[in-house]
Parts: structure tokens; C-alpha cells; sequence
């Protein structure tokens, strides 16, 4: 069995840029920024950000270009997919995209996380701030254990 399935929560690094097709069918492009946090082995707080290509056809392409805008966070499911061709100084070059199956859009104010309310634990945390009776994300208690991975049960 094969499996193909990508899930990112960003926020937009540009204004979505739609173009047409031959066909009439229009297509919009995104820059999606996604952070990851950790701790490495000293204690000391490392980030790290990922910088997504993302490919919106259809209807959905039309909505994400009126109603998407630089900085707004957004939830993409879709796949992933590798294109090919020969670039004008004869150079095979390679672009590795995610094709929207569907994009979900966050809130355009600054308060309030993905998809729920200021207050949501979810919210919070997709943001990276804290909500009433929450701990601050950089002071979350990691485990100082190392994973085995043979204590994997699969």
C-alpha cells in the first residue's frame, strides 16, 4: 500500500498569486512558513522553520486568492508532488510542491489561534502564545529520557 498525504498549519509568506490555465481553470500558488521547537540535549531552546510550496486548483484556488493574505495562518491537506523540466541554460530543475486538496482558513485578526477561539487550548498552542491557566510554550517540561527505538511497539 502507498500513502501520499500532507498536513501543514502556517502562516502565508506572500498574497496568493492566481494565474489561468489553457483550459480557463485557475490555479493559485501559496508560501506556506511552518515553525518546529524543541529543546535539544543541552536544554537550550532550537527553532527551525520549513518553507512549503502549495498548489490550489478549482474553485478552491478562487476563494484562497480573495480571501487569503500574506501572514494569515492556514491549514493545507493535500499531497505531495515533484516537478520536472529543463530550465533555459539546459539544467534539469526540480520543484517539489504540496497540491491542495483542501485549505482551511485561520482568522484574520491578530487574536485567537487556528480555527477556534482566543481562549481554545488548540489556539494557543497552534499560535505559540497561552491562553488563561497555560504555561508559556517555551516552558513546557520535555521528557530528558532518551527514545529507544526498539521500545517502538510497531
Amino acid at each position: 500500500m502507498y500513502f501520499n498525504k500532507a498536513i501543514i498549519i502556517g502562516n502565508l509568506t506572500k498574497d496568493p498569486e492566481m494565474r489561468s490555465m489553457p483550459s480557463g481553470a485557475k490555479v493559485v500558488t501559496l508560501g506556506v512558513a511552518t515553525d518546529r521547537v524543541w529543546k535539544d540535549k543541552t536544554g537550550n531552546k532550537q527553532q527551525a522553520t520549513e518553507y512549503h510550496n502549495v498548489v490550489v486548483f478549482g474553485k478552491q484556488a478562487e476563494t484562497s486568492a480573495q480571501y487569503l493574505k500574506k501572514g494569515q495562518t492556514v491549514l493545507v491537506e493535500g499531497r505531495i508532488q515533484t516537478r520536472s523540466w529543463d530550465g533555459a541554460d539546459g539544467v534539469k530543475k526540480y520543484k517539489t510542491e504540496i497540491v491542495a486538496d483542501r485549505v482551511q482558513f485561520g482568522p484574520k485578526n491578530s487574536s485567537g489561534g487556528f480555527g477556534g477561539s482566543p481562549h481554545s487550548s488548540t489556539a494557543s498552542s497552534i499560535k505559540g502564545g497561552s491562553g488563561p491557566g497555560e504555561a508559556e510554550s517555551d516552558q513546557i517540561e520535555y521528557p530528558s529520557e532518551e527514545i529507544n527505538p526498539e521500545d517502538i511497539p510497531f
